[in-house]
């Protein structure tokens, strides 16, 4: 779908914002996500706690790996550990994130765009992801320009 920015409202926008339908299906902030991460080119070993910047859509922000869920082949998706303590180079695994500011994310499955993801840390990507599950806000935190708020109902 096509739309169009009227006004001055386009001033308001920044990077990282997500237009949505506010009727059908309004973007919501992420309280955290649950992905499938694969560590490509990490210096150590990764833990809960590690908090990296994620580059999703045009957002670049900090997110928590809150949990490491388990550790999985990153081919079949057969699971070899529950609960690991760390994950290193080559490993893939689901884990819990936790964005340190508002971010939209959707799963993977309905909106592909806002559901892929590169871990980044040290100026180089460590780790790709694709989000499975989103635990989503209430739909108070987001921003509505001023002509959305006086557009027709």
């Amino acid at each position: 779908d096509v739309f169009n920015i009227k006004n001055d409202s386009f001033k308001e926008i920044n990077r990282g914002f997500v237009a949505s339908d506010s009727k059908k299906d309004p973007c919501k902030e992420a309280l955290s996500f649950e992905s499938q991460v694969i560590i490509m080119n990490h210096h150590g070993t990764i833990s809960a706690g590690y908090t990296p910047v994620l580059d999703c859509h045009t957002a670049h922000i900090a997110c928590k790996f809150t949990e490491l869920l388990q550790k999985m082949y990153k081919r079949t998706g057969k699971v070899t550990e529950k609960d690991p303590k760390r994950i290193k180079t080559g490993d893939a695994c689901m884990c819990l994130l936790k964005p340190t500011k508002p971010m939209v994310v959707e799963t993977f499955k309905e909106y592909p765009p806002l559901g892929r993801f590169a871990v980044r840390d040290m100026k180089q990507t460590v780790a790709d992801g694709v989000v499975k599950t989103v635990t989503k806000g209430d739909g108070t935190g987001g921003k509505t320009t001023k002509s959305a708020a006086k557009a027709p109902k």
